[in-house]
């Protein structure tokens, strides 16, 4: 085997690993996020359509449709279960009454505030044992990657 070929495969081992870390972080970070959750009265897709509108304020539900990557139907029942709740709303676009946008509510901006400072804290405690520098480096490198990721 060549020097070039050595190399391109341990490469390629990195990036499985990578790969892999980052399948399992997700997973964990998506069971704490869950079991954060089971204290409020709201499922996982209602949470992610939350934080959609908390984070790009207020959209269509074919914007939120998108975001989600759900059918239009699927969110129009997601959207009618969080009105239900009192954590959206329904409103007309004040420039085209046709369109009609989700607008997050208190309740439904309390909860998503909430739970994201209880993941924060979560991940707080995760890095309890890195140091600064440790912190910092990984923070420029999950900021570069989701970049790249973006396209950006």
């Amino acid at each position: 085997m060549e020097l070039e070929e050595v190399k391109i495969n341990e490469e390629i081992d990195f990036v499985a690993v990578i790969e892999k870390d980052l399948r399992y972080i997700s997973g964990i970070i998506k069971q704490k996020g869950r079991e954060i959750l089971s204290t409020y009265k709201i499922t996982p897709p209602q949470f992610i359509a939350l934080q959609w509108l908390f984070e790009e304020g207020d959209m269509t539900i074919g914007e939120l449709s998108n975001k989600m990557y759900l059918a239009f139907s699927t969110t129009t029942d997601l959207v009618d279960r969080m009105e239900k709740n009192s954590l959206v709303k329904r409103v007309k676009d004040p420039n085209d009454r046709r369109v009609v946008r989700i607008h997050l509510l208190e309740e439904g901006e309390r909860i998503i505030e909430e739970c994201i400072r209880k993941r924060q804290l979560y991940l707080k405690e995760v890095l309890i044992n890195f140091t600064n520098d440790e912190v910092l480096l990984l923070k420029k490198n999950f900021h570069k990657l989701h970049q790249e990721m973006r396209g950006e």
